[in-house]
């Protein structure tokens, strides 16, 4: 069984339900960044322990907020001596418009994962683009690169739409299995 771990900043608590629905579809463990943007050094391990790595943050302003960048920043350590090489990654976004420049974030998160050495696995589901599709539905935001996802912002994480919450699940098991066939 491959390892798996989520590492997800939430400012506002909707990001930490989306990476729960990533943790759900992965079978992963979940690692949060706190306010002051670390973790402990036990979450390191479990990081560098696993064999895939999905990377969770809003989109605050068109990237990711500093909580998530301290982490990144922290994780050159990992990076100086090739601890992430060849390690399967993904990440999510999260925004309350739209669009909100969520591909943006996951440039940055795709650019992390490269500058580790790391495989980027897609969203690999085809988006709803008919006239009936609705926000129940599997990729209503149209994302290739990973998980996009909308959530108000005068609403709790309840008001998630169910289809955003559905491709999350769905990507954390896209990458679980891709994790599986790559480390067996």
């Amino acid at each position: 069984m491959s390892k798996i771990a989520v590492i997800v900043f939430s400012g506002y608590e909707h990001t930490q339900r989306v990476a729960e629905s990533v943790v759900e579809g992965a079978g992963a463990t979940l690692i949060r960044i706190d306010p002051q943007g670390e973790i402990s050094e036990a979450e390191w391990q479990v990081l560098n322990d696993s064999d895939a790595i999905i990377f969770g943050t809003p989109t605050y302003m068109g990237g990711p907020p500093w909580q998530f960048k301290k982490f990144a920043d922290a994780s050159s350590k990992v990076w100086f001596s090739r601890g992430w090489q060849d390690k399967v990654f993904g990440g999510f976004t999260n925004s309350a418009s739209l669009n909100g420049d969520k591909q943006m974030t996951l440039n940055y998160l795709q650019t992390l994962a490269m500058q580790h050495g790391g495989l980027w696995v897609s969203l690999g589901l085809a988006p709803a683009t008919t006239l009936a599709a609705t926000r129940d539905d599997v990729n209503h935001l149209g994302g290739s690169a990973g998980v996009l996802v909308q959530s108000p912002s005068d609403a709790g994480a309840e008001a998630i739409p169910s289809g955003d919450l559905e491709t999350a699940r769905l990507y954390g098991e896209r990458v679980a299995h891709i994790t599986q066939r790559l480390v067996g």
